[in-house]
């Protein structure tokens, strides 16, 4: 048993290093990560180290990788986002699944293939990579333009057919007992039953299901709820003969018009992105590298024959619904690979006997090569159709973007409380745009409801910064009061979006300095600002001239309210924290031990103590210069927290 254990234990930490590995190497060379899971597949898998007796049980977590895949596509896949889109996401993008469904139908019974193993193979031909194009499209800037947007409708709309097939792939293959119409039928009446049966669990259970778990402010618990919805759904759909996957994507679809629709996203990823990574190893492991190093010249060629097939089908599609020649061709240059779900779909047709090991090899293989130049394409995706056009890229006047996004230059506001709402209000007075984030789901619910520019979500991660845009945000306000918090979402901003300013909201001035040491730009504690406030009336009110009332107050700010620091302590003031510094007043008696010693003689510094100021003979001395030599009746004003003002106190009248 023991040994078993070990044994165990060793296969996965050399396939972590494997993986490791891979992903810091191809991500050197630009290349997905994607391709390293699979790499790291290969490696490990029958046709190189065979590190694994049984791979079954990886396949089988990995597995819930598709799971967890399929419930964060759900969650983009909004209502409001598809009537948008409708006539390209319905129009262009229906048109161009099914016609390569068609031709890739057609051409693989052509080659001998039956008709179920044609059909499966189409599916795989028919979709592209949604990660690898849009993280292209974004990092080159184009995802706003009108090659970018066709490519993105087509993309949305191949997502959304991988639902069907995930259903029609394993009902074909078992189709000979009841017969396809009947199982089509079966298989039909139980979709709609089960999306019923979400549809309503959406509406009036998940709602309330988390608007108690985010009540309750606990991370672990709202991540924890959404590993299990996404989990039971996909069991759900399991118990009544349908895929897992299917479930997890009716759940996602119902919470994506929530207001946890970003805040679950954050929490599902680094759950999705594992388990996808080891369902790759495991498509990985089957993948047949000797038998495709026989046969290597046909794969080449099937490559090409895809790709060219993939780019007339997608050109000729656009270009039928009256978009001009250059962005048909370029947008058929960018989705002719053969995307992530191509890997899902051949992994699924071989488990149900549809293909043989020798087709899904070749298929990963074409997914491979075709995905691993997918970069190199879409960088000269505009190049390449302006040559295929024969037009000079020079003589063309450069496509205007589609209207940009309303989160540009924009203010990101972290918390939606009483402070954040004031700030809210006078940049919509100037017409200034900001998002505000919140996990306080009554406060995102009333406010949304008002039509406030507010959504739910933790600051402290990075994907929920990233939904609200910060990479472009001018301005980052933290106007809760928690010092841990704001220090990592600090950091996050500083790493992510160096080009914004901080501003930090406090209540006191007890952590400025930490603040400011961990990268904000200005920190408003709010009693002291207050104080400069009420001291601004009570000068105005007694005569200074406005110009020396703000000049004071200017000084104040620039110096980080150092004439505001400390303070009196009395029987409600808080004495069990050394981080609040408060003023002591000492009189120095006539055998004093400090009479006759200059400040600077004094090591007030190393006990962490400051002289505020001295009063001797009725005169005060703020800010005393260290040669003052004190004598016998000053009053020595000390800056420090109560335990350390005492030891100084002792100090200074006895010597020790």
């Amino acid at each position: 048993m023991i040994r078993t254990s070990l044994s165990a234990f060793g296969e996965i930490l050399i396939l972590l290093v494997i993986s490791v590995t891979s992903i810091a190497l191809f991500r050197r060379l630009g290349l997905a990560p994607i391709l390293a899971y699979l790499f790291a597949g290969i490696l490990a898998g029958p046709s190189v180290f065979e590190l694994f007796s049984d791979t079954h049980q990886i396949s089988l977590v990995g597995e819930l990788g598709i799971v967890f895949l399929l419930f964060s596509l759900g969650l983009e896949f909004s209502v409001p986002r598809l009537i948008a889109m409708r006539n390209m996401v319905f129009g262009v993008g229906l048109s161009q699944v099914i016609l390569t469904l068609l031709v890739g139908f057609t051409l693989v019974f052509l080659l001998g293939l039956n008709w179920q193993a044609s059909l499966a193979v189409s599916c795989v031909i028919a979709l592209s990579s949604t990660a690898i194009v849009i993280k292209q499209l974004t990092e080159n800037a184009k995802l706003q333009t009108h090659k970018g947007q066709l490519s993105v409708s087509v993309l949305l709309f191949q997502d959304l057919a991988v639902v069907p097939m995930l259903i029609v792939l394993p009902i074909i293959a078992g189709a000979s007992d009841v017969g396809l119409t009947t199982s089509l039928l079966i298989a039909l009446l139980k979709g709609f039953f089960v999306f019923v049966l979400m549809m309503a669990a959406g509406k009036w259970v998940l709602p309330r299901i988390f608007n108690e778990i985010a009540q309750a402010r606990s991370d672990e618990l709202f991540v924890l709820t959404t590993i299990l919805v996404a989990l039971l759904t996909g069991a759900i759909t399991q118990l009544f003969g349908l895929s897992m996957a299917l479930g997890a994507f009716l759940a996602g679809m119902m919470l994506g018009e929530s207001q946890y629709k970003h805040q679950l996203e954050a929490d599902i990823r680094p759950f999705k992105d594992v388990l996808m990574g080891l369902f790759f190893i495991s498509v990985g492991m089957q993948f047949d590298i000797f038998v495709l190093a026989d046969i290597w010249y046909w794969l080449l060629l099937s490559v090409l024959a895809i790709i060219a097939v993939k780019v007339l089908i997608i050109q000729a599609v656009i270009r039928l619904f009256g978009y001009n020649k250059s962005d048909a061709w370029a947008s058929g240059i960018m989705l002719c690979q053969v995307g992530e779900f191509g890997f899902v779909l051949s992994a699924l047709s071989l488990e149900h006997g549809l293909i043989d090991s020798f087709v899904a090899s070749i298929m990963m293989g074409v997914g491979v090569i075709s995905m691993g130049i997918t970069p190199f394409l879409i960088n000269h995706a505009e190049h390449l159709s302006y040559w295929i056009n024969d037009k000079n890229p020079l003589t063309v006047n450069p496509e205007e973007s589609l209207e940009p996004s309303d989160l540009t230059d924009h203010v990101v506001i972290c918390g939606f409380g009483r402070v954040g709402q004031t700030v809210s209000r006078f940049l919509k007075m100037e017409s200034i745009p900001f998002i505000a984030l919140d996990v306080d789901p009554t406060r995102v619910k009333e406010a949304r409801a008002a039509s406030e520019q507010v959504r739910f979500g933790d600051a402290r991660k990075l994907a929920i910064l990233s939904s609200v845009n910060i990479q472009t945000a001018q301005l980052v306000i933290i106007a809760f009061d928690d010092l841990p918090r704001a220090i990592t979402i600090i950091n996050l901003v500083k790493q992510h979006a160096p080009q914004a300013k901080i501003l930090v909201r406090t209540h006191a001035d007890d952590y400025l300095q930490e603040l400011i040491k961990a990268g904000a730009d200005e920190v408003i504690p709010e009693t002291l600002e207050g104080s400069l406030m009420l001291v601004s009336h009570v000068l105005f009110h007694s005569g200074v001239p406005v110009k020396r009332i703000f000049g004071r107050v200017r000084r104040e700010r620039k110096n980080h309210y150092n004439g505001l620091h400390g303070f009196f302590r009395g029987d409600t003031s808080k004495t069990d924290s050394d981080e609040i510094e408060y003023l002591h007043a000492v009189t120095l008696p006539k055998n004093a031990f400090a009479i006759g010693y200059k400040l600077n003689e004094l090591d007030l510094p190393l006990r962490k103590v400051e002289v505020n100021s001295i009063r001797r003979n009725n005169q005060d001395f703020n800010n005393p210069e260290p040669n003052i030599r004190l004598k016998a009746g000053d009053v020595l004003v000390l800056l420090g927290s109560p335990h350390k003002a005492e030891r100084a106190e002792k100090y200074l009248l006895e010597g020790r």
